[in-house]
């Protein structure tokens, strides 16, 4: 579920809310039950676990020991 961040028209408080894509948008601010307005957000990055790729967590023994050995 994406958050959306939202900001109120009158007061000027930011905030975020996690919700489904299905839901409907807020409509009033939590701090003075004004109108608010979703703003545009850059999105969430990309998130590696383990050193990076799946290629590079997963190799055969055999594979990293001739990879020692090439390195010299």
């Amino acid at each position: 579920m994406p958050t959306y961040d939202y900001q109120c028209a009158s007061c000027g408080h930011r905030f975020e809310r996690f919700q489904s894509m299905s839901a409907r948008p807020v409509k009033s601010c939590p701090c003075c039950g004004k109108e608010v307005r979703r703003l545009l957000s850059g999105g969430a990055g990309l998130i590696f676990k383990g050193s990076g790729f799946y290629i590079t967590d997963h190799r055969s023994e055999s594979y990293l020991l001739a990879a020692k050995e090439d390195r010299g």
